[in-house]
């Protein structure tokens, strides 16, 4: 299985052309050390970078039950409540990978 094929599908702003998509496999296929980053000033220092600013997970349909005091809560601040459970759900995800 080929590098590119390996990535996951995210919604594609356009349709790549044949010959884009050749191009892309050929490149994934290309060992790292044939890769010439001569013109790419190398960044030692990454503490102002923005991570995942510019990712957008996939958004899958889901139907969960929950408590009815949790959804008035979640509700109380108006439309977005959906995004606001999200955020808390995400949050604690990423705690229990920074645990594991």
């Amino acid at each position: 299985m080929s590098k590119l094929s390996e990535l996951k599908r995210v919604k594609p702003a356009g349709k790549a052309s044949k010959e884009q998509m050749a191009e892309l496999q050929a490149l994934s296929e290309m060992p790292e050390e044939l890769i010439d980053l001569s013109d790419i000033p190398e960044i030692a220092d990454w503490s102002g970078a923005a991570v995942g600013k510019f990712y957008r997970p996939v958004k899958e349909a889901v139907t969960v039950r929950l408590d009815a005091d949790v959804v008035h809560w979640l509700k109380r601040d108006g439309k977005g409540y959906q995004t606001r459970l999200n955020a808390i759900l995400r949050r604690e995800m990423e705690k229990g990978r920074k645990a594991a």
